[in-house]
This record gives C-alpha cells, structure tokens and sequence, in this order.
C-alpha cells in the first residue's frame, strides 16, 4: 500500500512545472547537488566522465539521453539529432557503444510513423557502428504500439535492437514467450510507472512473484537476457535458475541504475557476472528522477533535504 502511495505521490508533483523548475534550478548545479545521486549530468560529457568511471570498475554501461512526450515534430526531429550526435560522442570517446531510448521523445504521441523513420535514423547510424540500442517501455497505453514498432524493425534485420518488459503488466508473460519465439531481446524490470488496477498488479507481492516467472522464462529460453533488478532475493534466484540449467554467466548480464546499489554491482563483478549501468543524463531530467524516487518512500525526505540544503 506504502508502495503504491509513493508512486502516486511522484507520479502527481512530476507533473508540476513549478516544482520541475524549482528542482532545475538547485539539482544539478553542483557536483554535490541532490539529483546528481540518480542522473550523470546535463551533458554528453558528463554523461562519457560518468560512464568512464563505472567502466574503470569492470561494467558496461548503456547511455539514456533523458526526454519524453515530446508534443511536436520538430521537437521529435530535434531529440533524433541529438540521440545521433551522442552516438558521435560515444564514438569519439570509446566508451561502450549501448544506448536506450524512448519511442515518446522520438513522437510518438504526434505521429507513429514519424517515430519510426526517426528510429530507424538512430539505427542507421548505430548499428553499423557496432552500437546496441534498447527501447524502453513507458506506461502501459504505449505498451501495444511500443511492441509493434519493435518487432517490425526486428523482422527487416534490425537484430542489435532490444526491448523492456515489465512485469507488473499482466500481459507481460505473454509478451515474453512472443518475443523469445522470434529471438528477440529484452530487459525484464518491475516497473516504475503508476499503473491502472485493470493491466496491472496492485500488490508488490504480485509483481514480484510475476517478476521471478519471467526471469525464469528468460533465462531459459530468451536470447541474451537483461536482468535489470536491485532485489537481492531476485539476484539470488537468477543466479539459481541459471546454475540449474546450466546458463553460463556470460549468456546474460544484470543491469542497474546509475547510483543505485554500488556494493551490489562490485559483488556480482567480483563474483564474475556481466553489470551494465544505466547511465541517465540531459536537461529533461526530472520525470525520470520522480520515478526514481517513487520507488522508496524513504526518498520524500532525501529529496527535499537536497532542495533546502542547496537554498541556504
């Protein structure tokens, strides 16, 4: 109940472009500063200072160039050049070639196929790069079209592509066994959005009871899985699954948040699993870092002891 209360209290001040602006102004102006715990930087630099780090303690990374809902095609076409000019960057920087995206901040919410030509510029820059980019998930009226979109680039050869699935969706095991039928990818998490009874579990048990069915499914029979969790019971049952039916470590790989659980990260590095850190960065930081914190009630506190710290 706690849980579901905290989202919704996030989900709500996201919203809010008085606090959006407040929280511009005081979270990343400082190496210090209070949003800096979940979010690299404003910059591409930032970002590649940032990804450097975690690589020098022996992970991946995957770069998020933060944006969503965006309300017009210029704008669509603006964030498709930037995502390209970060792919330059990373280029340039030689830091792992792996970025995620959302299909929103390409327009999706103004025109479908406009998103699809803008990701397929994306790709068309990408992969022959040797970049893998995964697309995530948003809330749940994107998930059907988020889907289409990713199969139907899958099926004309875009097979460095993957896909997020969240298993607080009750579709989402459906939605697994389709994808490992065709040999697609995906990164399998809870789920930080706010969510309608009718498509989702409204009880944390149940999502992460449905959580451990699809890691299992994944690691059996998916291709290339990504485990993305900070839950040491769901560490410990993928590290069973996979001993139990002889799924060698390098066939899968954990994947975290940027700022999240460093001692969990070191453990599984130094116990010879692959890490990749979700590295998150850009101007258009704050409803990603709501979601965040949305995830732990604890966190109310932690947010607005950063913003009154910053204004004395």
């Amino acid at each position: 109940m706690l849980d579901s209360a905290s989202k919704t209290f996030f989900h709500l001040i996201a919203q809010s472009q008085t606090l959006k602006k407040l929280a511009s102004r005081y979270g990343m102006r400082k190496p210090t500063s209070f949003a800096r715990r979940f979010i690299a930087g404003e910059t591409i630099a930032e970002a590649i200072e940032a990804a450097r780090a975690v690589e020098a303690r022996g992970m991946a990374v995957t770069m998020d160039l933060l944006g969503e809902s965006v309300t017009s095609l210029s704008k669509a076409d603006a964030a498709t050049r930037d995502y390209i000019a970060v792919i330059d960057a990373m280029i340039g920087s030689g830091v792992g070639r792996n970025i995620s995206l959302k299909l929103t901040q390409l327009g999706l919410d103004v025109d479908k196929a406009i998103t699809i030509d803008n990701l397929r510029k994306i790709l068309e820059r990408a992969e022959p790069a040797g970049f893998f980019v995964r697309i995530d998930m948003e809330n749940s009226p994107y998930t059907q079209v988020t889907l289409e979109i990713y199969e139907t680039l899958w099926r004309h050869g875009h097979d460095h592509l993957g896909v997020v699935l969240q298993s607080a969706l009750y579709r989402s095991e459906s939605d697994l066994a389709a994808i490992n039928a065709f040999g697609g990818r995906v990164r399998l998490v809870k789920g930080a959005y706010k969510e309608p009874k009718t498509v989702a579990h409204p009880k944390k048990a149940d999502v992460d009871a449905a959580y451990a069915r699809l890691l299992k499914m994944l690691i059996v029979d998916g291709r290339d899985p990504a485990i993305a969790t900070h839950d040491p019971a769901m560490i410990d049952l993928t590290r069973t699954i996979a001993r139990e039916h002889d799924v060698a470590p390098e066939r899968f790989e954990f994947q975290m948040l940027y700022g999240v659980r460093r001692d969990l990260q070191a453990m599984l590095v130094k116990a010879g699993y692959r890490v990749r850190v979700y590295i998150p960065f850009g101007r258009e930081w704050f409803p990603y870092f709501m979601r965040r914190l949305g995830e732990r009630p604890a966190n109310i506190l932690f947010v607005l002891r950063g913003i009154l710290g910053e204004r004395r």
